[in-house]
């Protein structure tokens, strides 16, 4: 027999009444007794099945229950960490004078800086060489590299 368990208990249900019309009880018993079984079979599947879903339900609300208290945890952190001043973020400190000297390097002003030469904080670059290329092959030698004569050369 083939089919869902469903389908096979019907199978032998209507085998049974065909067995009983025809006055054959030893058959008609017969059948009875395996579509029970497989009725059987069914049921603890779906128990089985059921008892799965329960197990899988209580571990998700056991995770998400975890996940809240690890949250409300974070919660708490954070707040207690901006009720204290120190861990508070701090402003930036804006400095008046020389601001695009700083802007431009990013560095902070501090007072050894100040008795630092201008000569030192002021860096002048170098203007880049542009690269040289190699040159081009001699039109003769472009010509046979493209024909697959290339010129031999000595070892």
């Amino acid at each position: 027999m083939r089919g869902t368990p469903q389908q096979i208990i019907d199978k032998y249900n209507q085998l049974a009444r065909d067995a009983q019309l025809a006055n054959d009880r030893v058959a008609a018993e017969n059948f009875q007794q395996h579509a029970e079984h497989y009725l059987r079979m069914l049921s603890e599947a779906q128990r089985e099945m059921e008892a799965r879903r329960e197990e899988q339900e209580r571990q998700n609300r056991e995770r998400q229950a975890e996940r809240d208290r690890e949250r409300a945890e974070r919660q708490e952190r954070e707040a207690a960490r901006q009720a204290d001043p120190a861990e508070a973020p701090q402003p930036d400190v804006v400095e008046f004078g020389n601001e695009t000297a700083a802007a431009e390097s990013g560095l902070v002003e501090t007072p050894e800086s100040k008795d630092a030469e201008p000569e030192a904080t002021e860096r002048k670059e170098k203007p880049r060489r542009p690269r040289t290329r190699k040159p081009k092959p001699a039109p003769e030698q472009q010509a046979a590299a493209n024909n697959g004569d290339a010129p031999e050369v000595a070892e």
